[in-house]
C-alpha cells in the first residue's frame, strides 16, 4: 500500500508539480490550497505525512500545523519562503519536524521525505522499551511516560528523546543528534536541534528553565541524566 502525502500550498505554479513529483515517487498524494481545506483533508484522508506551507489564505500554516497536533503526531515538514529565525523557530515551536525554504531541490526534499518515514515506520529499531530514570519509552506503541503519566511527543521529539534515552549518562554531540534524527543529508542548521530539545525539555523537566536531566555540555553537546 502506497504512503500517503498531504501536500498544502496555496500556488497552484509551486503545488501541481509537487503532487506530479510526488506520484512519480509512488506516493499517494492528496492536496489543499488553504487552511480550512487542509483540515479537512487531513481528516479524510488521514496522511503519513504532511508537506505544508507557512504562508496559507483561510489558516496561516502554524495555525494548521497547531491543529493537527492537537490530534496527531504524523511528521509535519514546514516548506516556508521565509528564511528568518523568529519564522522558524515559530513554525517547529508549532509542531512541525522540520523545515525547508523555498527553492528547494526535489533531489533534496524527496532524501527529507524517505528519512521522515523511515522513521515513522520504526526502521533501524534497536530496543522495544527503553528505560531512564523516571522515563519509560515504549517504541513499539510510541509511548512516553514520565513519571508514570504519558507524554505527547510528536514524531521527533520521540526520536530524540529516545536516542538520548539509549545514551543517558553520555554526551552526544550536536552533529550525532542531527545525523540520528535528521539523517546524515540533512542540509538544514542546527536551529531545528535547539527548538526539539527545547520541546522535549518542557516536557520531562520539573523546571524547564533550570534543566536538571536534559542538560547542556557547553561546547559539545546534550546528555540526559538518568
Amino acid at each position: 500500500m502506497a504512503e500517503s502525502i498531504l501536500v498544502v500550498e496555496d500556488s497552484d505554479a509551486i503545488r501541481l508539480p509537487l503532487v506530479y513529483l510526488l506520484q512519480q515517487e509512488g506516493y499517494d498524494v492528496s492536496q489543499a490550497a488553504d487552511g480550512p481545506e487542509a483540515l479537512l483533508r487531513f481528516g479524510s484522508s488521514e496522511p503519513d505525512l504532511v508537506l505544508l506551507d507557512l504562508m496559507l489564505p483561510g489558516l496561516s500554516g502554524i495555525e494548521v500545523c497547531k491543529a493537527i497536533r492537537q490530534k496527531s503526531e504524523i511528521p509535519i515538514i514546514m516548506l516556508t519562503a521565509k528564511d528568518t529565525e523568529s519564522d522558524i523557530i515559530a513554525g517547529l515551536e508549532a509542531g512541525a519536524d522540520d523545515y525547508m525554504t523555498k527553492p528547494y531541490s526535489s533531489g533534496e526534499l524527496k532524501a527529507r521525505i524517505r528519512a521522515v518515514l523511515r522513521r515513522k515506520h520504526g526502521e533501524n529499531r534497536e530496543q522495544d522499551v527503553i528505560t531512564a530514570g523516571n522515563i519509560v519509552i515504549d517504541i513499539d506503541r510510541h509511548v512516553v511516560t514520565v513519571d508514570g503519566e504519558p507524554v505527547t511527543m510528536p514524531l521527533k521529539e520521540f526520536e530524540l528523546l529516545s536516542y538520548l534515552s539509549e545514551n543517558a549518562g553520555r554526551v552526544l554531540t550536536r552533529g550525532q543528534l542531527i545525523d540520528r534524527v535528521w539523517g546524515e543529508s540533512y542540509f538544514g542548521d542546527t536551529k531545528t536541534l535547539d527548538v526539539h530539545i527545547k520541546r522535549v525539555r518542557a516536557k520531562i523537566e520539573p523546571d524547564p528553565n533550570n534543566p536538571s536531566r536534559l542538560v547542556t555540555i557547553r561546547g559539545l553537546g546534550y546528555k540526559l541524566n538518568d
